[in-house]
C-alpha cells in the first residue's frame, strides 16, 4: 500500500506541474493542427506534448487510487 501512495503522490505532482506549465506556456493553444486561427507549430507541439503527459499521469493516478481503494476494501472485508 505504501508504494501505491508514493505513486499516487508522485504522479499527482507531475500532473499538477504539467497543467501549470501548459497554462503558463501555451494558454490559448488547441493541441490540434487545424484550428480556427493559425497557431505557431512549436505551440501546437508543446500543447500536444503537455496534454499527452496530463492524460498519462491522470490515468496512472486513477489506477493507483483504484488499487488503494481496493486494498482498503479488502482490508475491511477480510478484517486484516
Amino acid at each position: 500500500m505504501r508504494a501505491a501512495w508514493k505513486i499516487l503522490c508522485l504522479f499527482a505532482v507531475v500532473l499538477a506541474a504539467a497543467l501549470g506549465l501548459a497554462h503558463q506556456l501555451v494558454p490559448d493553444v488547441v493541441p490540434v493542427a487545424f484550428a480556427e486561427e493559425p497557431q505557431p507549430s512549436w505551440a501546437v507541439m508543446t500543447a500536444f506534448f503537455l496534454r499527452a503527459i496530463e492524460m498519462i499521469t491522470a490515468s496512472v493516478v486513477m489506477i493507483a487510487l483504484a488499487v488503494i481503494i481496493g486494498g482498503l476494501i479488502q482490508r475491511c472485508v477480510l478484517g486484516r
